[in-house]
């Protein structure tokens, strides 16, 4: 019979994240560390705040990322949504190659290439929805 020891979960490397607001036309938000469940609100509250100023773009740069998960994917996909609503565009720069694929998996790339104010729709009244 073979035993294995259990290691002791580690904890997640700690978010970090600088907002530059020098021009206001553009926001620039640097993430590092690890984007993950345990570590996602404060990026996601900032995200919020910076959107409520409506800038005409909003950049996260991402040179520093270690890791992410599905939460720090969903915020990535709610700062394009909550952008879409008011008129910023979302930019992802220095974008390391495991989040690149992660995007490109699952279909998160396409959604960000979508032209400002080309969000989701809803179906025209008669229209048939797809499943």
């Amino acid at each position: 019979m073979i035993v294995l020891s259990r290691r002791s979960q580690t904890e997640a490397t700690p978010l970090s994240m600088t907002v530059d607001r020098s021009d206001p036309a553009t926001a620039l938000i640097r993430v590092g560390g690890d984007l993950a469940y345990t570590t996602a609100g404060p990026l996601r509250a900032e995200v919020d705040r910076v959107i409520a100023d409506a800038p005409a773009t909003l950049v996260l740069d991402f040179s520093d990322l270690i890791f992410i998960d599905s939460t720090g994917l969903g915020v990535i996909v709610h700062a394009w949504r909550e952008g879409q609503q008011c008129g910023t565009a979302l930019r992802l720069c220095a974008v390391p190659r495991f989040l690149e694929t992660i995007l490109d998996m699952t279909g998160v790339t396409g959604l960000l290439d979508r032209p400002l104010g080309e969000g989701p729709t809803a179906p025209t009244k008669g229209t048939a929805g797809t499943a």
